[in-house]
């Protein structure tokens, strides 16, 4: 298949992930894992609910009365900025992840992170002018990144290589869970004949943060971070707690240990932890621009003309009651996800370039159509001759939109970056993708309401032709993922003489003829996984 060749050399003997999937007991049969996912949820998942929670939230506000009376009812370049001020707040922070990351490990950065974004949650909320409005917005965007780094990172660190790439897609997911909070609390607010019907949901997205600060710390620290800190006892530990509780549990933590320290060691000594890093080899490169591309589909993909001007884009058909808009709004969220739980579930069975590939060509397909039904409904609206078809036509294709985005941009974009970048380069590779997704965010924001206003319809033939790049750029570029553990696919560009050398030491602790004897608990167990690995 074109786009898997290249990466081929570079994989190594599966050996982790078949002993994971020789384990046969489900993770709710384990109560450490069990506690440990419920853990991630409220930490990590729970990232993706200011995200979602935002992006609804300025969308479902610009439909409220009373924000475009006291706003003076933005429309233009004043509408896009404030909508693209929180990715120009994240943009701003990107140069510090990987360094905040290295230094103060997953934990601390979430916390940090979630701490800015309740400071700008409360400026926002007590906003006076637009001015601080747009401010407050900034400093929101500010903290999302770090948090969304360090909490995808963790995930896919933290969990069973078994239940990995769910408990990654499951990250976006939670984007659709606060948008539907928002929608809902939005659509709540929306007859308030005050300021307050404004100013509460702007308070409330307070929320998601206060949940990270108070449950992060319940998490253990992610094991690869604690083996470059020389902290491999502790490493060692989490491990034996949340992945030793198979029938076969001795074994699979001692090669998996061993995996990660020989992977990470051999991925050290290349790496100067610099953002030269990411462009020094022809491997690393060919991250770099997967990563970028990647970045830019996410977010021109025609997705944020749903998110942020749905008002805009049903009054263009003749839907204009805002109560009506509201409860298309909310509907819209509960289907995204539907949809994007589902595609999630089905991450372990279908090949990542199958589902992007799928997700590409569906999109381009529904763009197409949907273009042709606003041309139709524009039209006819236009001639003073409402067609109730084309309006209907094109509600639809909105809706048709979130399945197709889903299968591919939503459910395995964090599960794809982790599995791309080796963990030497992993904050910098997600910081770099999240710096190309807020640049297009940024800019697709600030002239989606300029297209709309100055050529109508015609504004959306500009996605149709970028959707149709998105499906070559896929086919011939972006490489096979699926089925293997993070170690596994380190080397993905690279020698695979690298691979072999991180095989052999998974090999070594298998073969050991006391592997039998080695005890989840005690200290001679220890040490001789240590001894085994040394």
């Amino acid at each position: 298949m074109a786009g898997d060749g290249a990466g081929v050399t570079g994989k190594s003997d599966p050996i982790i992930t078949r002993l994971a999937n020789e384990d046969k007991k489900w993770f709710y049969q384990k109560p450490n894992l069990l506690y440990l996912y419920l853990m991630l949820f409220p930490t990590c998942m729970g990232i993706e609910l200011t995200s979602g929670f935002d992006s609804q939230m300025i969308n479902a506000l610009q439909i409220v009365p009373f924000w475009k009376y006291y706003f003076n009812d933005p429309q233009g370049a004043l509408k896009g900025i404030i909508a693209a001020a929180y990715s120009l707040g994240a943009i701003l922070s990107l140069p510090f992840i990987p360094m905040i990351n290295d230094r103060f490990g997953r934990r601390w950065s979430i916390f940090g992170g979630s701490v800015v974004m309740v400071i700008g949650a409360l400026v926002q909320g007590f906003s006076v002018h637009v001015g601080m409005y747009i401010v407050a917005r900034m400093i929101l965007g500010f903290g999302i990144p770090t948090c969304i780094v360090s909490g995808s990172s963790l995930i896919g660190e933290l969990a069973y290589p078994k239940e990995r790439p769910v408990m990654t897609s499951l990250f976006n997911v939670a984007y659709f869970v606060g948008q539907i909070i928002a929608a809902a609390i939005c659509f709540g607010t929306n007859n308030i004949q005050s300021d307050w019907a404004w100013r509460i949901p702007s308070l409330l997205q307070i929320c998601p943060s206060l949940l990270q600060i108070t449950f992060v710390f319940f998490l253990p620290e992610s094991p690869r971070w604690l083996i470059t800190k020389d902290r491999g006892d502790e490493a060692l530990a989490i491990l034996e707690k949340y992945h030793g509780e198979s029938d076969r549990g001795a074994e699979f933590v001692a090669a998996e240990f061993a995996q990660m320290q020989t992977t990470i060691k051999l991925e050290l000594e290349a790496a100067k932890k610099s953002w030269l890093d990411l462009f020094k080899t022809a491997g690393m490169r060919r991250r770099v621009l997967i990563t970028t591309m990647l970045g830019l589909f996410t977010q021109w993909s025609g997705n944020t003309l749903i998110s942020y001007y749905l008002g805009d884009l049903l009054k263009m058909i003749g839907f204009t009651d805002t109560t009506y808009v509201q409860k298309i709004n909310v509907s819209i969220a509960c289907w995204s996800l539907v949809c994007g739980a589902t595609v999630s579930l089905l991450v372990t069975k279908i090949r990542r370039r199958v589902m992007y590939l799928a997700c590409t060509i569906s999109l381009l397909l529904c763009y197409i159509a949907w273009t042709i039904s606003m041309e139709r409904a524009q039209t006819a609206a236009q001639a003073g001759t409402p067609n109730n078809a084309a309006n209907i036509a094109t509600l639809f294709f909105i809706y048709a939109y979130s399945p197709c985005y889903n299968m591919g941009y939503n459910a395995l974009t964090y599960t794809y970056m982790v599995e791309v970048w080796p963990y030497a380069e992993r904050s910098s590779g997600i910081a770099f993708f999240q710096l190309f997704g807020r640049l297009a965010g940024f800019f697709t924001t600030f002239v989606n309401p300029i297209g709309l206003n100055s050529v109508g319809w015609r504004y959306l033939i500009s996605y149709c032709c970028w959707l149709a790049y998105e499906v070559v750029f896929v086919y011939f570029f972006f490489p096979e993922t699926f089925g293997r553990t993070l170690e596994e696919l380190a080397f993905l560009f690279e020698d695979k003489h690298l691979a072999d050398q991180a095989n052999a030491a998974v090999e070594k602790v298998l073969n050991e003829k006391n592997a039998d004897v080695i005890s989840l608990g005690g200290e001679k167990g220890r040490s001789e996984v240590r001894e085994n690995v040394a």
